[in-house]
This record gives structure tokens, C-alpha cells and sequence, in this order.
């Protein structure tokens, strides 16, 4: 019978949106499973085959959990803001919204043809004001929260203001900004904009000066990810480091608990270890160092406080605030232009860039406390601001980039060691010096040696032991429109936030998308922007008198806002009148299962956790983490064609010859090549694009072949292949499979098409078990025990796949199955039946359809998943391999529930043992049950 996949296909898809098959209750007595996909960013290309691979597991898994009795929920919506669809309305004036609505229609479209069992009813677009409106709320409760030391956790600022109104800061244990001291009686005399801003110094949202990275061409703040090799990834455009007032998170108050965190969690190690890295706990000392003619001090955050004997200088950050004070006038110039180059470098470069060092002299010295010595200090791009205190003290002799700058700039090298025998003992470089630290340090392990110099540091009071953490507060403002407005107004230069009730602060229209003339963000085009405080509304622009109306925020939060918390609102989508209902929080709890690509390794899993905790600890939620079990996808990587251009013309030359040229390699779309060969069809190559229209080619043997390479697929490389044509040919089901019989979940594989013909056979196999000819023909007879064992086999295989995300290995068990099944000729509705909800889960269409040729009316989604009896798969008789001497002569057949006794005993008296022995005893007789018979004659 012929297997009409795209009609079958269209038929299910249209029935799964009419039942609404897939619509998940809130009210159950059934158990939850919580599956979802990371939040997918519509892009105007649509989808490639590389998308859906996590999405097709987690489908897997979700159909699996139904067929198991769990209620399931598997949403899906939209990371709809960001910086592609604003830079395509600057560029065509369109707005941001038409775009975003058409990129996600047609990711909809796409999806909905791939068979995804998601919950349309629940879709998210975090641009959509229903939806950050409560993104806004969140801002505005961080806004309002400040974190308490004492209790580990996050309070609302009324508990601080108490705190101040009876003791000031006195007992004050908070995470902030700046070391305040005051006492009750200041703090009720303070004004209003005083106490306002001392309370930013506390807020988890807040407002300070920041070095970012500015990219003057796209006018906005980028995050680490979005540069690459110190450019714009979109645009390729320069990036700088500037200092800008911004808002910011306050993620650092959590950094232990994301730390410990992290031992609850069911992820990958190496996820783990890339978040306990980037939050970078270290213990050590912070110790006070006084600038030689100056009053500043340089505070210095260090691990190894035992090596301060060792250090001979002192390495500041290029955007220290100390540089501009003791720069003297001589070195001021080589100072200024050495910051000017440290801005074109990412705080990202700067931390890979290990072994190129780079520096320039402040001409000042700082003194050692312990050894009197001045150091000459120094900025280098290596020191971060932003880790520790922005200095370090170098110990050449002890750290291998301090070793580097001080061999550059011919600096003393010092080793430290603990008796005057060590020197005597050990051969030192005659340049070098040696400090002998036998008063401190001799014949201490390594940690007493730190534990007794931090002792002397506090004892001489210039520092104190203490904890640090890499990991800094997050910039939380973009320079940007297409983004969600930040719900503050300013009233004498201090950020308010807007009631509750005024939400959501809605996006303005604006005329362009560039920053105004003034250098403004382009929210500063808008004419309707102005916040009217007595009447509660936005008003124009132009009432602005800073008396009742006043200016509202320009800046919009950065993309990672809506995504930090879009797991939560799909417990409760619809709810206007909190961002979701608690007991909806209680019921759903974490997501059991999150799938996606390890790009997200830091980013947002740290925001997302981040924000998921501090809920927690507001008591909004309660549970700490988000995500329960993560798993990390590979990529579908595409194979790639090149060809090969001739340095300075217009002639391209085939692969083989190509060695015989200087040439450029260009990516050349593979569809241009012939059928399935690497044959380029050259006539369509000049069509393509109008440079090369008048392409001259250097053919081999009458043809030119291109070069073919795997890569990553991308539209910029010209080798994606769009999943609508594999739907088209093969099926939603064909793809689905393969995309599962590529390979392990976690690791990167290629795509080749031509192998979709394999699983495609298999469905056509298992689609014609069920008919004669062109008659749907199904045996009510009882099955045989051999057709029972297949069944089972498979059902084992199956469930262990599944419940270990082995999904490659399952569809080769599928294909076995309907092999073994076919040779029999299985027909029986008592094998074909429980064979279609097995598969169900792989390929949804192709089962729906056989179930209802089967006799049922309802989807076989919610049919219990078969149950295995290992009876099944006991062996009636067992084929035993008879060695004689350690050579294997016959194999005899003989039944499984015989003793090794009696194994034994038949073996002997067979005919062929019995000729292989010519009347002599064995003197040994091994039988392995089930296995072998070892016979030594």
C-alpha cells in the first residue's frame, strides 16, 4: 500500500490544532512533568535541520511522559526582542514588531510541520506588553529588595529603612556598593534625595557608573557574547570600553548560593564547571598598600598572601580611578595613550590574551608593609576593574604573567624561600633576588603560611582575610529600542519607579532607531515619553516641567531580561493580575527537563537562576533552582562547498588544480551543485550573484568540483538545508527519525540527506505490516511466542532509550523490530498495536493514522505505553557452542531449563561427541550455563 506521508501528515496536524490535543490542564490528579526547549530566538532565515534536534528529543521525551500518565507541559513562544530586528528596521524603517511577527509566523509554521506536540494555547513573545509588563514588575521588586547577609537571602528595602531609622548603619550586614557609615539620627535629617541615594547603594537593581562595551556604530552597549575578536558579532563594527552610568543586577549577592547551588543540579559537568569558573570563588586576604608622595592607597585583592615578600611591583587596571591621581606629568602622555588602546580590547580579550603582555609606568611607587620596598606601579590591560579591587601586587618570581611583564619592562624578579640554607641549596638566575622569610613562613604548610599572613595583615590593621568572587554585577541597560522599557522616571536626578498599576510602561513609536542628535538612545525620538506623577500616565514630552511631570528612562533592558524568567509565566500565561498564581508555582515546581545549546553555558542559565532565587526569596515561589535536569544538544553541522578564485581575477579553478594557483576559497551555495555530486553547476553559479556573472572556470576532466568541508550550519556558509523540503520529500516523520538515528543527543554530527532514504524505507516497512497489498488487513489471532519476544525486546530497548535520551539507538531498534516482524509475517493487532504507541513518540503521523486504521477514535497520545514481561524474553532452548580442547567443533541446541548436569550428560552422549572422544574419558567437563561447553579430552 502506497504510504501517502504528506496527506497522512497534514491530516493529524490539522486534527492535533482542532482537538486541541495537546492543550495541557492546570486541574489534574495526574503527576507533572515539566519539559521544555530553550526560548527560540525568530530569526528572518527560519529554520534550518540543525534547529530542531533538541526539539525533537524533548518531543520524544514529552509524548513518552503522556504515554506514562504524567501531565505533561511542553510550551513553546518567542525570545522576540533584540538586536537583529532593530538593526533591520534601521536599515528599511520598518518597524521591529512587523518583522518579529513575520520571522515568528514563519517559525510557526515550520514547527508545526516538524509534529511538535507543544501547547500553542500557552505561546509567549516577550514583546508583547501582556508579557513584559510582569518582566517590568520583577525590575521594579528588585528595585525594591536589597539582600541581608545576615539571613542570606533578598528582603524588601522597607526591612533596611527600619534598619536605618533605629541603628543607622551600625550592625548592618548587606551586600553593596560602597562601605557607608552613619547613625539613626543622620539618616532622619537626610533629605529625601540623600536617603534615595544611599538606598542605591543597596537596591538589587540600581543605577552606577559601569565600564561597558560601547559600539559607537550600532550606538548601544553589547554583551560579552554578542563580540567577537573585539568587534559587533552583527555588523563587524569596533567595540570599545567605556565608562557609563547603567543599570545594573546585583547577581554578586548570590554567588555562593549559584555556587553551592550547583551540587542539587542534574546538568553536565562541563556546564558546571564553566559556571563555577565564571563565578570564580577565591579566598585570600585584601591588603592596603600606601602610594610613596600620596595620600591614595592601593588595595590589593590577593590569594596568596604568603607571597607578599615576592612582590617587587604593583599592576593597576587601565580604568582604575587611581591612575588619573598618581600619574605623574612625565608619564602622562604614554598613560593616556595606553587607556586609549585598552578600550578597543573587550574585557573577553583581555582575559584570554595570556601570553602577550602590555603596560605602561604611572611613574609612581607603592611601599610594601612588610618589607619597606618601594614598587613602581604600573597598568596593564591584563588586571580587570571589575575582579578583586581592580590591582594586583606582582610576584614575577611566583605567577607566570606577572614573570612575563616583569622580564618586558626589566623588573625585579624576587624569590621568596624560608632559610638561608634553601639558597645554599637551590641554583637562582644571578639576575634575580631571594628574599628569606624564616621569621614568617619557615616550615609551614601552605595553608598555615596564608592563615599566619593574614593574622600579621590584621594585625598590623592594613587588610583583612576575606572572599572573592570573579563573577560582577550584570549591566542590565541597552542603548536600544527594540527592547523592554525600563519602569523608572527621574525627579531631581534620582530613578523612581512607576507604580505597579501603571504597567506595563509600553514601548513608544519613535520615527528613527538611531540615537538622537544629542547621543541620547533612540527612545529619546519619542514624543509620547514623559511621566505625568500626579495623574499617573505617560504624557508628552513636551509637558515635561520636572515639577509634576518628569523624564522617563531611555535606556531598555537587554535581551536576557524575558528569558530569565519565561519558564515561569508558561505555568500560568493568561493571568493579568499577577505574573503567575502561586499555587499554579506549587503544583508545576521546576522544569524536570530543559534542553539546549551549551552557548547558554553561562549567560542565561546564571540570570535565570539568579532571578529564580530571588522569587524564592520573596516568597513568590519555592523552589530555588529553575531547572532540575539539563541536557546540552550537539550541533547538525552541514557540509559546506567551496571554490577557488585565483588571486586578482575573475577565474575560479577545480578542487585538484587548485594547488597549482594562489587562490581565495570562497563558500559557494550548495544548492548550485549538481544532484548529490560536488560538481558545480557553473551556468547557475554566474546567475547567482551579479559579481560573478562573467566567471571564467579552469575545468578537470570537463567539470568543475568543488571543495567540500563540514562546518557549522549557517546561512552565512551556504550550507543549511531547510527542513520544509525534508518534510516535502520525506516526511515530517522521515526527519524527525533521522535527525534521531544521527547520532548520540550530545554530540555534533553531520547532515547528509542521502541518508534519509534508509529511515524512510523503514517507514514504509512498518507501514505495510499492516496491509495486503492494498488491503488494510489486521489478524485478531494470538500472537506466537518468537513475535511476542520481538515486541518485548523492543519495549525494553525502548524504555531504557528513552529514560537515558539514547534516541539514536531506539530507532535502530525500530528497524530491527519491523525486520524481524516482516519475516514473520506478523500481522497481529496484539503486536501492531502496542509496536504503533511504541514508536508514537518518534513518529507521531505515521501512528496516529495506523491506530485509527486500527479501530479507534481518540489520538493514541494518551494510550498507556506497553508494559514489559520478561517472560517474553526467556529462551526456550539455547544453542551451546561445544569446544574440545579449546576448539570449537559443533553447536547442539538444547532446552534452557536444563541443569548443567544434564547439559552435560547430552553433550557427551551425542553422536558427534561421541566419535570426537574414539571411546576415551574426558578428564574435564566446564558448563557455562546458557553459554558453552568446555570439554579436555
Amino acid at each position: 500500500m502506497f504510504y501517502d506521508h504528506q496527506q497522512i501528515e497534514k491530516k493529524w496536524q490539522k486534527y492535533w490544532e482542532d482537538n486541541q490535543t495537546y492543550k495541557t490542564s492546570n486541574n489534574t490528579d495526574k503527576p507533572k512533568f515539566y519539559v521544555l526547549d530553550m526560548f527560540p530566538y525568530p530569526s528572518g532565515a527560519g529554520l534550518h535541520v540543525g534547529h530542531p534536534l533538541g526539539y525533537i528529543a524533548s518531543d520524544i521525551y514529552a509524548r513518552y511522559k503522556r504515554h506514562q500518565g504524567f501531565n505533561v507541559l511542553h510550551p513553546v513562544g518567542y525570545d522576540s526582542f533584540g538586536l537583529p530586528a532593530e538593526q533591520y528596521a534601521i536599515q528599511t524603517g520598518q518597524h521591529p514588531a512587523i518583522t518579529t511577527e513575520q520571522n515568528i509566523n514563519r517559525y510557526e509554521e515550520q514547527l508545526k510541520k516538524i509534529g511538535f506536540s507543544f501547547d500553542w494555547s500557552r505561546e509567549l513573545r516577550t514583546s508583547d506588553a501582556s508579557y513584559y509588563k510582569w518582566t517590568q514588575w520583577i525590575f521594579i521588586e528588585l528595585y525594591h529588595s536589597w539582600y541581608n547577609k545576615n539571613t542570606d537571602k533578598a528582603e524588601s528595602i522597607d526591612t533596611l529603612i527600619k534598619h536605618f531609622e533605629e541603628k543607622g548603619t551600625e550592625g548592618l550586614n548587606a551586600n553593596q556598593n560602597d562601605e557607608l557609615s552613619f547613625t539613626a539620627e543622620e539618616w532622619s535629617s537626610a533629605s529625601e534625595i540623600d536617603k534615595e541615594d544611599i538606598l542605591l547603594n543597596y537596591r538589587l537593581s540600581y543605577r552606577a557608573e559601569t565600564t561597558v562595551n560601547w559600539c559607537p556604530a550600532l550606538g548601544t552597549v553589547l554583551a560579552n557574547d554578542e563580540i567577537k575578536d573585539g568587534k559587533s558579532e552583527r555588523g563587524g563594527f569596533p567595540v570599545f570600553q567605556k565608562k557609563m552610568m547603567q543599570w545594573s543586577m546585583r547577581i554578586s549577592a548570590y554567588s555562593e548560593r549559584l555556587l553551592q547551588g550547583l551540587s542539587t543540579l542534574d546538568w553536565p559537568q562541563p556546564l558546571k564547571d564553566a559556571q563555577e569558573y565564571w563565578i570564580g570563588k577565591s579566598q585570600g586576604a585584601q591588603v592596603q598598600f600606601k602610594v610613596d608622595g600620596h595620600d591614595e592607597i592601593v588595595e590589593v585583592f590577593t590569594t596568596r598572601p604568603d607571597t607578599i615578600f615576592g612582590a617587587t611591583f604593583m599592576v593597576l587596571a587601565p580604568e582604575n580611578p587611581l591612575v588619573e591621581t598618581i600619574t605623574t606629568d612625565a608619564q602622562k602622555v604614554e598613560v593616556d595613550t595606553y587607556i586609549e588602546e585598552t578600550s578597543k580590547k573587550t574585557e573577553r580579550d583581555r582575559m584570554s590574551d595570556v601570553k602577550n603582555v602590555s603596560g605602561a609606568f604611572t611613574g609612581s611607587y607603592a611601599i610594601n608593609p612588610f618589607s619597606g620596598a618601594k614598587m613602581p606601579i604600573y597598568i596593564s590591560d591584563y588586571v580587570l576593574m571589575g575582579y578583586g579591587t581592580g590591582a594586583v601586587m606582582a610576584v614575577p618570581a611566583h605567577d607566570e604573567r606577572d614573570h612575563r611583564f616583569a622580564k618586558k619592562f626589566n623588573l625585579e624578579i624576587k624569590k621568596v624561600v624560608e632559610t638561608e640554607e634553601d639558597v645554599q641549596e637551590k641554583s637562582f638566575d644571578s639576575k634575580d633576588s631571594v628574599c628569606v622569610n624564616s621569621e614568617f613562613l619557615n616550615g609551614l604548610s601552605y595553608n598555615d603560611a596564608k592563615s599566619k599572613m593574614i593574622s600579621e595583615i590584621e594585625n598590623k590593621g592594613i587588610g583583612h582575610g576575606t572572599t572573592n568572587y570573579r563573577q560582577r554585577d550584570a549591566i542590565f541597560s541597552r542603548q536600544r529600542y527594540w527592547g523592554e522599557p525600563v519602569p523608572i522616571y527621574y525627579k531631581e536626578g534620582m530613578p523612581y519607579t512607576l507604580p505597579a498599576s501603571a504597567l506595563p510602561l509600553e514601548l513608544p513609536e519613535v520615527e528613527k532607531y538611531l540615537p538622537t542628535e544629542d547621543g541620547d538612545p533612540p527612545l529619546g525620538n519619542a514624543k509620547e515619553f514623559a511621566w505625568d506623577e500626579v495623574n499617573q500616565k505617560v504624557v508628552s514630552t513636551d509637558l515635561i516641567d520636572d515639577k509634576t511631570i518628569f523624564p522617563l528612562e531611555l535606556s531598555t533592558m537587554p535581551g536576557w531580561a524575558g528569558s530569565s524568567w519565561y519558564f515561569l509565566r508558561y505555568m500560568d500565561p493568561h493571568n493579568d493580575g499577577e505574573f503567575f498564581a502561586k499555587e499554579l508555582s506549587d503544583y508545576w515546581g521546576q522544569v524536570d527537563l530543559y534542553i539546549g545549546g551549551s552557548e547558554h553555558a553561562t549567560g542565561h542559565l546564571l540570570y535565570s537562576r539568579f532571578w529564580n532565587m530571588f522569587l524564592k526569596d520573596r516568597g513568590y515561589i519555592n523552589h530555588d533552582e529553575p531547572f532540575q535536569k539539563l541536557i546540552n544538544q550537539g550541533m547538525i553541522l552541514g557540509m559546506s562547498a567551496f571554490v577557488y578564485r585565483i588571486d586578482g581575477t575573475n577565474q575560479y579553478v577545480s578542487k585538484s588544480l587548485a594547488g597549482n594557483y594562489q587562490t581565495q576559497q570562497i563558500h559557494v551555495d550548495v544548492a548550485l551543485l549538481k544532484g548529490t555530486s560536488d560538481e558545480l553547476d557553473t551556468e547557475a553559479f554566474k546567475a547567482w550573484r551579479p559579481d560573478y556573472a562573467n566567471a571564467e572556470f579552469i575545468l578537470e576532466d570537463g567539470k568543475y568540483i568543488t571543495g567540500r568541508e563540514v562546518e557549522k550550519m549557517s546561512k552565512s556558509k551556504y550550507n543549511v538545508v531547510n527542513p520544509d523540503d525534508i518534510c516535502e520529500e520525506y516526511g515530517a516523520d522521515g526527519l524527525r527519525l533521522y535527525e534521531m538515528f544521527l547520532g548520540p543527543l550530545e554530540q555534533s554530527k553531520p547532515w547528509n540527506t542521502q541518508g534519509l532514504s534508509g529511515v524512510y524505507g523503514f517507514l514504509k516497512k512498518f507501514w505495510n505490516l499492516h496491509f495486503n497489498g492494498e488491503t488494510f488487513e489486521i489478524s485478531e489471532e494470538e500472537p506466537t511466542k518468537a513475535e511476542y519476544k520481538v515486541l518485548h525486546t523492543l519495549i525494553k530497548k525502548v524504555v531504557y532509550d528513552i529514560e537515558n535520551f539514547s534516541f539514536n539507538t531506539s530507532v535502530s531498534s525500530f528497524m530491527i523490530a519491523v525486520n524481524e516482524l516482516q519475516k514473520l509475517k506478523c500481522n497481529k493487532r496484539n503486536i501492531l498495536e502496542p509496536l504503533s504507541v511504541i514508536i508514537s513518540p518518534y513518529a507521531p503521523h505515521i501512528c496516529e493514522e495506523l491506530w485509527n486504521l486500527l479501530g479507534h477514535d481518540t489520538s493514541i497520545e494518551f494510550e498507556q505505553f506497553p508494559v514489559l514481561n520478561e517472560d517474553y524474553l526467556v529462551e526456550d532452548e539455547i544453542e551451546y557452542p561445544v569446544s574440545v580442547n579449546g576448539k570449537m567443533k559443533f553447536k547442539i541446541s538444547l532446552s534452557a531449563q536444563l541443569s548443567a548436569k544434564e547439559v552435560e550428560d547430552l553433550v557427551i552422549s551425542n553422536e558427534k561427541m561421541q566419535q570426537i572422544l574414539e571411546g576415551k574419558t574426558p578428564k574435564k567437563i566446564i558448563v557455562v550455563p546458557h553459554r558453552i561447553v568446555n570439554i579436555v579430552i
